[in-house]
């Protein structure tokens, strides 16, 4: 998709004359090993922030089960210089405790006994370290084994860096202030009563705020023609919500005037990358998308008319057309998927020099006979903007239509309805199944005011079901949600659909072993 968006883009600003911007996500060196651009330490600042609020939390429990009230006051207020008093945040702490007082010297027993106590329950900790490598073996971990840690052992795991709460919060953010704000409200544990405990109660704030400072800068850059490009924020598409950065959009908006075009990327298909687009990034940026344009390959549409025992390393390169005919039902899900939000869709074919002519034609028959304003075949990987020129005028057509764009559902359903809601309409699930622990997750989000969020449904993308091997379009199936998560500063409720894991792991042959360093020209090799 990065591709098609970068030739799209060259085709409009270098052979149309039209001012255009692509916006893509940051790529993560986990999946990939050594793809990881650095630019302004995106991933770098949000690993560091993230794994601080992990340390706090933490620190905090031990501190708090060790110290009295008194010896906890006297060293989160501590007399510096002769004096004693509270930081802003630890204010704005007691005015949501609903003590109104500023002097440290006049708080009563119990009020510096609820100043001073978060009681966090460990065994409701949802924040997790992460890192930005592939590692299965830190899915389920032992920590606090040190004895200077006193017997506070217990079970956690490492998510992959791109999936911290943190990385969709930097994407979904409008400013410094609404950055601040949403990292503040980021719920890591419930206290012992099950009340939601906060980074901005861990006192922490301020501090993610300054390692995330330059990270709110989106990174410029140009494709091989001259045409501008902002790289900005990788949130993991199957956990969170797969888009680049609302700040990206809007300043590229900005800068190609009322005419132009931006091109934004969204992960995978229309059943999880788009989806997420409209219903929570939309909702988020207040930006109303013109076209979608649905990438398509011959080789992955074989794939689906092959059925589950094909894989994409063994769908054969000679022409099939009864292989590409047959799954064309998956595009043409896809496509649906789209035209529920009522934008118009044109599908950009991405050709490969092993695709027939009559394959090609096939495939952009049955996209328009399924309801695509157009579909245009695309050779930007050989010819560069060239290659791009007939979707870009495609584009350009479709976004001059009538749209009337919709979200999927309204803020105001419940968690299960709106998960049931896109399980039936997008992925053409029968219905939905809550494991207990899913539903109790439920109960308590929307017990702690936390139901009116958009859900962002952490899925596999291999295929429209929760089954990687279910190719083509399933139906009747029942979609497991085996756990539901809230990422409060983000903004959305995660539902975790069957097995999926939040870490991904390398496999027996890792890209690294193509990866290499000419030590005397320092020239890297094997990287793509």
């Amino acid at each position: 998709k990065s591709t098609v968006t970068i030739g799209l883009v060259q085709a409009l600003t270098a052979h149309l004359k039209i001012n255009s911007f692509a916006c893509l996500r940051q790529p993560s060196q986990g999946p990939t090993f050594g793809f990881n651009l650095h630019l302004t330490g995106d991933i770098h600042a949000i690993t560091a922030a993230n794994n601080l609020l992990a340390a706090a939390i933490d620190a905090r429990i031990l501190h708090e089960s060790t110290q009295s009230d008194k010896a906890l006051y006297n060293r989160l207020v501590p007399v510096v210089k002769g004096v004693r008093g509270f930081s802003s945040i630890q204010l704005a702490r007691l005015r949501r405790l609903g003590i109104n007082k500023t002097d440290p010297e006049t708080l009563t027993e119990e009020e510096i006994s609820r100043f001073v106590r978060l009681d966090i329950d460990p065994s409701t900790i949802t924040w997790q370290r992460v890192v930005d490598t592939n590692d299965r073996f830190l899915r389920k971990i032992t920590i606090g084994q040190a004895n200077t840690e006193k017997g506070f052992v217990r079970q956690a795991q490492f998510d992959i860096a791109v999936a911290s709460e943190i990385m969709a919060i930097l994407a979904l953010t409008t400013s410094l202030e609404d950055m601040k704000e949403r990292l503040g409200k980021i719920v890591v544990a419930n206290d012992k009563k099950g009340e939601p405990v906060t980074a901005e109660d861990l006192g922490v704030t301020g501090a993610l705020a300054v390692l995330m400072k330059d990270a709110i800068k989106p990174t410029l850059m140009q494709t091989l023609e001259g045409t501008p490009v902002f790289v900005h924020a990788g949130p993991f598409a199957n956990i969170a919500h797969g888009n680049s950065s609302i700040l990206a959009d809007k300043i590229a908006l900005k800068l190609v005037g009322e005419k132009g075009f931006v091109v934004t990327e969204a992960g995978f298909g229309a059943d999880i990358g788009m989806e997420k687009f409209f219903n929570i990034k939309c909702r988020a940026s207040g930006l109303v998308p013109s076209v979608v344009v649905l990438v398509a390959t011959v080789r992955a549409l074989k794939m689906h008319g092959g059925g589950p025992s094909v894989s994409l390393k063994d769908v054969p390169l000679q022409t099939n057309l009864q292989l590409v005919a047959d799954g064309c039902c998956n595009l043409q899900k896809q496509i649906q998927i789209t035209q529920l939000f009522g934008v118009p869709v044109v599908v950009a074919l991405n050709v490969f020099k092993t695709d027939s002519p009559a394959e090609v034609d096939l495939v952009c028959k049955i996209a328009k006979q399924s309801g695509a304003f157009d579909a245009v075949p695309c050779n930007h990987w050989s010819d560069g903007g060239r290659g791009a020129v007939k979707l870009a005028q495609a584009v350009e057509k479709a976004a001059n239509q009538k749209s009337s764009f919709k979200y999927l559902y309204g803020l105001e359903l419940p968690i299960a309805e709106k998960i049931k809601t896109i399980a039936q309409k997008v992925y053409g699930a029968k219905d939905i199944e809550l494991s207990p622990a899913a539903q109790s997750q439920i109960d308590r989000y929307t017990r702690q005011g936390f139901g009116k969020l958009p859900i962002c449904m952490a899925k596999t993308h291999l295929s429209l079901s929760h089954q990687p091997e279910r190719k083509g379009v399933p139906t009747g199936f029942i979609l497991p949600i085996s756990d539901v998560r809230a990422s409060i500063g983000a903004g959305f409720i995660y539902p975790l659909v069957g097995t999926m894991s939040t870490m991904p792991g390398l496999p027996t042959r890792p890209c690294f072993y193509d990866i290499d360093l000419d030590p005397v020209t320092e020239e890297v090799k094997g990287l793509f």
